[in-house]
């Protein structure tokens, strides 16, 4: 029979129970009678939130849900946070709850108590944030590259902690060598990991950015890129779906209509296309990225 394994891997768990990170349950706070190491209720005023945050991006719709979730249900996870002292604490774990319930007019959390040095600390919100949040590409590859340049880990240390194989540690870590142009693209969702690691294996920065923008303006398939990144000639589906937009009289776009496009994705932060043909005839496509991304947009148009 299998064993399930756990979701954290061992990084997070092992902080958590090693005696130089936690207080015994034979300590209480000073002053308060409460145990560290076990949940209790603090004012969310005496907490602060955590230097070392490595997610940069909090989504205002998931924020705004998940407090209405607390709202009705409550907190079900607990925080994690760190006493400081003159009964302040530090966050360590937990920002968007923490951030959520502070939108929903909690006046205190239950929160896990543990104490920890800066390493620790930076080490168990890292790993927390890499296995449970929604982190985007780079965010992820700059967690990886904090944990191993600020905790002194290796990639194979780090693979274990965060239950990676090292090869995708590897892969991940390449994706900051890439052009600052590429990187936000693969923050915003405009290319995949699979056109970025494509990209990451051209030497030459100039060479990337021109294929990034082929990418952009004529929806490159990760194996086209592939093959370009190579010195192929491409002739797939992108020569196939232009030979085809001009036997049916496709024409480009007027100087005010492209205007009028990137007016459109800046109001929409998302890749808008008008496409159209010789009559005059055509359409506008607003792409989203999830259920959440729709819903902005809509809420957008409805404005």
């Amino acid at each position: 029979m299998s064993v399930k394994r756990n979701a954290l891997g061992r990084g997070l768990s092992a902080l958590l129970e090693d005696a130089n990170t936690d207080i015994t349950t034979n300590n209480k706070l000073e002053g308060e009678g409460r145990v560290v190491g076990a949940v209790a209720n603090i004012e969310i005023s005496h907490i602060e939130t955590n230097p070392f945050q490595p997610r940069t991006n909090f989504e205002e719709q998931a924020l705004n849900e998940l407090s209405a979730s607390i709202k009705e249900h409550g907190i079900i996870q607990p925080i994690t946070v760190r006493k400081l002292g003159n009964d302040k604490f530090q966050l360590i774990s937990g920002e968007r709850r923490f951030r959520a319930s502070q939108l929903a007019g909690l006046k205190s959390v239950p929160a896990y108590i543990r104490i920890a040095n800066d390493q620790a600390m930076l080490e168990m919100a890292l790993v927390e944030n890499i296995q449970r949040e929604e982190l985007d590409a780079i965010e992820v590859a700059i967690s990886y590259k904090r944990l191993i340049d600020e905790c002194s880990l290796t990639q194979e240390q780090l693979s274990q902690k965060v239950s990676k194989q090292r090869s995708t540690i590897t892969n991940y870590l390449r994706l900051l060598k890439l052009p600052v142009e590429i990187q936000l693209a693969i923050r915003n969702g405009d290319i995949t990991m699979g056109h970025a690691r494509a990209l990451i294996n051209i030497d030459n920065e100039d060479k990337q950015l021109d294929i990034y923008n082929q990418i952009v303006l004529n929806n490159l398939s990760v194996r086209e890129v592939e093959d370009l990144a190579r010195g192929a000639k491409v002739e797939t589906a992108t020569t196939t779906q232009k030979t085809k937009d001009k036997t049916s009289n496709a024409v480009s776009l007027s100087v005010e209509q492209a205007t009028v496009v990137e007016d459109l994705r800046a109001v929409f932060n998302t890749k808008v296309q008008i496409k159209k043909d010789a009559k005059g005839k055509g359409k506008i496509v607003i792409p989203f990225k999830s259920d959440n991304d729709l819903k902005r947009i809509l809420d957008l148009l409805d404005a």
